[in-house]
């Protein structure tokens, strides 16, 4: 290897190991210039002193300690930063920083505002929670993630060209949802609730990722939203259910009923706009959940491959078939997208430089488990269709488990390559990142082709 060469591969992994350094948004980008001042430094003496480039780069990381720690001691050398981070800069003047939070505070409270507004204009029109409730379930992405987009896009000043494909899909996700004549209960009514969110998410996502799309770093930063907006999202819903506990309760006490005002005002205005503010808390906290979420990855990575282990071994012992109905498929596929989050969410938060280990051992034991589990399941979903023929519910879950079934199984492959260090990290990343238009066109072709492609049954 020549010496330029070397002095290539030694300034592309500097690269890669500061754009590790970056995403720990508690991390500014001075503390970085200095962390990596300090890393070139040590790697510089380990040179001098006989180690090749590559060894002197491991040994002056490995010394470096990992990034949890020095993230820990940057906050305790700035605290005040810290703070900052988990309440609101309100200060008089103030940075530019802290004008850009009230700037983005104010647009916030508009969208939350905007998407209250919408989930309540339908009523104008006669329509009811009560009465109309599939138009609103087919509906309520539409109120929430066009709000939601509209901030990111704000927030990104995305160009017009992109905001022209953005309102395109959106209003494409409308004209599905309301212009095709769906019966209260159909299975297309059902399968365009459950794949019209996860279609407009996508459509979130490209507001998120903007002129960046094509970038395979700025898919995994959207991953990385997703997984902290869910935290976020969950905790404002657990939030809301006490507050309308209480609501009911004290209102009650005086004697007023006021389960028509929470039915009707508090829940579904609530629910959209908190869709809002938990992307905005993404936005504005700086990641203070950052470290929540790999840490539930760790403890439930196990549980869940415990629970298909055991599962497996139940099929096997008792010879049971598995049901196909509807609530199974649905059931089963919550399940493979719940494996599917935890394998993404841990890629989004490993360091690419550390040596694979044995949590990436026990990765792979449940993408294995997951995949015997889809096998299974396609079994009977095949032998269903074979026999009493096909439906929506089934036609839709036989090709989302034939798509999850290709995503992990390249997983697998990746993951067992990784552990035996034949391949890096970012090969892993790399997959799964560009597979997520996969999941956006299957999401799309359910939504508007299954509906007249099975008669609006």
């Amino acid at each position: 290897m020549t010496a330029a060469n070397g002095q290539d591969e030694l300034e592309a992994q500097f690269a890669q190991w500061r754009q590790y350094v970056e995403r720990r948004r508690e991390l500014q980008s001075a503390d970085a210039d200095e962390l990596e001042d300090h890393l070139r430094g040590s790697v510089d003496g380990l040179v001098a002193s006989g180690l090749s480039a590559d060894e002197a780069f491991l040994v002056a990381v490995k010394r470096m300690g990992s990034l949890d720690e020095l993230s820990r001691e940057f906050a305790r050398e700035h605290s005040e930063r810290l703070w900052k981070q988990l309440v609101l800069t309100g200060a008089e003047g103030g940075t530019a920083d802290d004008r850009r939070s009230r700037r983005d505070l104010w647009t916030t409270v508009a969208c939350a505002a905007g998407a209250a507004v919408s989930i309540k204009l339908p009523a104008l029109f006669g329509m009811d929670f009560d009465q109309d409730s599939s138009f609103y379930a087919r509906n309520f992405s539409l109120f929430a993630l066009t709000w939601l987009a509209g901030f990111l896009a704000w927030r990104r000043q995305v160009r017009p060209q992109l905001i022209g494909v953005l309102v395109g899909l959106f209003v494409l996700g409308a004209v599905a949802a309301n212009a095709y004549p769906l019966d209260d209960t159909s299975q297309s009514l059902v399968i365009t609730s459950i794949h019209l969110p996860i279609a407009l998410w996508f459509v979130v996502g490209l507001a998120y990722v903007a002129d960046e799309w094509r970038s395979s770093r700025r898919r995994m930063d959207f991953i990385r939203f997703t997984g902290e907006w869910f935290v976020y999202f969950v905790l404002i819903a657990l939030g809301g259910l006490v507050l309308t506990a209480f609501t009911a309760g004290t209102f009650k006490a005086i004697g007023i009923d006021s389960e028509v005002f929470i039915s009707e005002w508090l829940l579904p205005c609530g629910a959209v706009a908190a869709v809002v503010v938990a992307g905005w808390l993404v936005e504005a906290k700086q990641s203070v959940v950052e470290n929540i979420a790999p840490v539930l990855t760790r403890l439930f990575t196990p549980l869940f491959t415990a629970v298909l282990i055991a599962f497996l071994v139940a099929v096997v012992v008792t010879s049971t078939g598995i049901d196909v109905e509807r609530e199974a498929l649905i059931l089963f596929n919550l399940l493979l997208v719940v494996v599917l989050g935890l394998l993404l969410y841990s890629i989004s938060a490993r360091d690419p430089l550390a040596p694979p280990g044995l949590f990436d051992k026990l990765q792979l034991a449940l993408v294995v488990s997951a995949l015997a589990v889809d096998v299974l399941v396609l079994l009977e979903i095949t032998g269903r269709i074979s026999e009493f023929g096909t439906t929506p519910n089934k036609a839709a879950a036989l090709g989302e488990n034939m798509i999850l079934l290709a995503n992990l199984a390249g997983a697998a492959w990746v993951l067992l390559q990784l552990i035996r260090r034949r391949t890096s990290f970012a090969t892993l990343e790399r997959w799964q990142t560009g597979y997520l238009p996969v999941f956006a066109a299957w999401a799309w072709v359910v939504v508007l082709a299954f509906p007249p492609m099975f008669d609006f049954v």
